[in-house]
Formats: structure tokens, C-alpha cells, sequence
């Protein structure tokens, strides 16, 4: 049996990053195999070359290519024996839908879809939720003042509703952005752990609450049940 264990935020600077790796060491400590996907392999892993390739050609991406690489991921997995999976911003790929102007409609469509696709992995959504203001600061702490600058600029050049002009636009998009996203696993059923208040702990708390949280589909040791 694959778990994966697919890891959001409320904003970048909540902890993903942190938390994931602590996550994937647990598990391999104990001797299985671990594939920890950050987030800057979405386009370079191979499975997600047609990904990659929509985004350099035209800047965006469709729902059905999203499915076609989550399916060819799926079966490289399973292939490869792995026991669990933590993926850092991947699935449910609910921010780039929005970010590609597509609407609450498809994106339930695409949310069948999709956890048909995930369905041998056993997905588990791991939230960290918090205030967004606050995450985004600890971001340019971590990144430097130019960083908020490239972030804001990103989001406006998307087509995110309501439009990022600003920071008070951008935290008010990032707001939709959680709601959007947790209602879409709540209305699939997917398996689901928020940690609250992520932005307020540090990370060896914020990890021990996940690991309390995964107990019903990973064991003491980090191990799929």
C-alpha cells in the first residue's frame, strides 16, 4: 500500500517546505521507501514534461493535461514501490486551476477526475492554515523584501479572481485560495488533516500535530496501515 501525503498552505511561508521534509525523514528512518516531491520538481520530474512543455509554449495549462501527468505519476509510483509519497504543493493543483481563470464548475469537474486518478495512492490533504499576512511575512524574512515584489507580480499576471494589484489584494485572493481549495477535497471526500494556527507554532509542534493528525493512515513508525 502507497500513502500519499499531499501537503498546502494558507500562503508560502506557513511551513510546507518544513514540513514536508520532516515528514519524509520519519518513514525513512524506518526503512521504506520515501519520495518526497518538493515543489520545484513539478516541472522537471518526467512524468510532468507535458506540464512543463504547456507552460513554456503558452503559459498555461489545461485540466485535462494536469490529469493525463497525475495519472502517468500514479502508475510511476507504483512501479517504483513506494511506500510513502509527500508532495509539496502538488495535487490538488487547485491554485493553478484558478491562477489559469477556470471557475468553481470545472474545478469540481476536474476534482472527480483527479481523485479517480489518486484513488491507489490513498491521497491524505495535509492544511496548514493561519493568518496569510502573517505567513507572507516570515516569507520575506526567509527571502528577502524583493521576494513580496516577484510574488505580488506573479499573482497579477494571472488570471486569479478578485485581481492582485497589491498586497491587500493579494492576501484577499490567497483567502479565496484556501476556501476554494478545502471545499473542493471536503465535497470529494478526500481524506483531510488542518493544522490551525501554523503560522504560530514552530515547525517540531507543527510536525507533531501532523504526525498525531496521519495516525489513521500512517502508523508510530510512518508507515502506510
Amino acid at each position: 500500500m502507497t500513502v500519499l501525503i499531499a501537503v498546502w498552505g494558507v500562503a508560502p511561508g506557513v511551513g510546507k517546505s518544513t514540513l514536508c521534509g520532516g515528514l519524509a525523514r520519519r518513514p525513512a528512518e524506518a526503512g521504506l521507501r520515501v519520495d518526497h516531491f518538493r515543489e520545484e520538481e513539478i516541472l522537471t520530474r518526467p512524468q510532468f514534461a507535458a506540464v512543463a512543455g504547456a507552460f513554456r509554449t503558452t503559459g498555461a495549462v489545461g485540466p485535462e493535461t494536469l490529469i493525463a501527468a497525475t495519472a502517468e505519476f500514479v502508475d510511476s509510483v507504483r512501479a517504483g514501490g513506494d511506500d510513502v509519497v509527500i508532495a509539496d504543493a502538488l495535487v490538488p493543483f487547485v491554485p493553478t486551476l484558478l491562477a489559469m481563470g477556470h471557475g468553481e464548475d470545472t474545478i469540481d469537474a476536474f476534482m472527480t477526475d483527479l481523485t479517480t486518478v489518486l484513488a491507489p495512492v490513498s491521497p491524505v490533504m495535509v492544511f496548514l492554515d493561519g493568518d496569510a499576512v502573517a505567513a507572507l511575512s516570515r516569507a520575506v524574512g526567509r527571502e528577502g523584501e524583493q521576494w513580496l515584489d516577484w510574488y505580488v507580480g506573479k499573482l497579477a499576471r494571472y488570471e486569479v479572481r478578485p485581481p492582485v494589484t497589491d498586497l491587500a489584494s493579494a492576501v484577499t485572493y490567497l483567502r479565496r485560495e484556501r476556501e476554494v481549495t478545502l471545499d473542493a477535497a471536503a465535497r470529494k471526500d478526500w481524506n483531510l488533516v488542518v493544522i490551525e494556527r501554523a503560522d504560530e507554532l514552530p515547525p517540531v509542534e507543527v510536525l507533531k500535530r501532523d504526525q498525531r493528525g496521519l495516525r489513521p493512515w500512517l502508523g508510530p513508525a510512518g508507515a502506510p496501515l
